[in-house]
């Protein structure tokens, strides 16, 4: 008999899991905070609740993607979040991007309940979201990830396994860190390259099959070029990654300098009124820019 899961969070990335887990034939109890986003999961058979806590009080497995620290704490926390409608023996998974400091608090609530709990942040955007090619970086016990495994099996591809709680928090910041410090740096570039008078197409397939050359920059760059910024990856997400990177690198003594000068990009674009967008967007202040000069 399937798992009956709970998920908390039906953005970008909640939608796309909690519809492969339906395909899957597991029963999902679902919580938005915004409940008419969340009605268009009713029709492919989940059940949508008013709480986390009701979502929750049926549930196996509990799993939430939200979007920062506050979000989290709001859906696991409180007489209507979703420990407290817990049932006995349910794996509660905290799929958000957040910092390691918080995992390592909510585990230890869990604990206190007799709870288990996994951290299990995912790498992918919307396009794996909904094509079941996530990648999970797990923290927790060995023991408690085999319970789990099958459900991370309907959403995605790869489960890698890294040890203590914690673990995928703090691997999930460094693989973002990286990307966000891609993404910045390619904007300038772009943008240097439009002003300079190179041919734009010929220069990126160049950078694009060369040394610089990632999944990434294609992606990131197709969408530059055509200016469409549909959200795979929301822009102040990313702002919020970087500023969490750098937390949590301070605390081994590690100063992440390039987070910085690209959390202050993307902040540039969530000013410039480009906060809906996605991240590629962070590209458009500095072509305004150009325009103006």
């Amino acid at each position: 008999m399937k798992q009956t899961i709970a998920i908390l969070g039906l953005g970008t990335m909640g939608m796309g899991m909690a519809k492969n887990l339906l395909k899957a034939g597991f029963p999902v109890h679902a919580y938005n905070r915004t409940r008419s986003k969340a009605e268009p999961l009713a029709a492919d058979g989940a059940r949508i609740h008013e709480t986390p806590a009701d979502a929750a009080r049926a549930a196996d497995l509990i799993i939430a993607m939200l979007s920062d620290d506050n979000a989290s704490r709001a859906a696991w926390t409180g007489t209507q979040g979703a420990l407290a409608g817990a049932k006995a023996g349910a794996v509660l998974i905290e799929s958000s991007t957040i910092t390691p400091g918080w995992v390592e608090e909510l585990a230890k609530l869990a604990r206190v309940r007799d709870l288990e709990f996994l951290d299990a942040p995912v790498t992918g955007s919307r396009a794996q979201a909904e094509g079941k090619q996530l990648n999970f970086l797990v923290g927790g016990d060995a023991k408690t990830l085999e319970r789990a495994r099958p459900a991370f099996e309907a959403m995605g591809q790869s489960v890698t396994y890294l040890g203590p709680v914690g673990s995928g928090a703090r691997l999930k910041l460094i693989n973002n860190f990286l990307c966000g410090v891609q993404v910045a740096s390619l904007a300038e570039a772009f943008v240097w390259i439009e002003r300079s008078g190179l041919n734009r197409e010929q220069a990126l397939e160049f950078l694009k099959k060369g040394a610089p050359g990632s999944p990434l920059l294609a992606g990131i760059s197709a969408r530059m070029v055509e200016a469409t910024y549909g959200v795979n990856f929301l822009l102040p997400l990313m702002q919020k990654d970087l500023h969490y990177a750098q937390a949590d690198a301070k605390t081994f003594g590690v100063e992440l300098r390039t987070a910085a000068t690209a959390e202050s990009r993307f902040k540039e674009a969530a000013d410039a009124g480009f906060g809906e967008k996605d991240m590629s967007a962070v590209v458009e202040p500095l072509r305004a820019k150009q325009d103006a000069a």
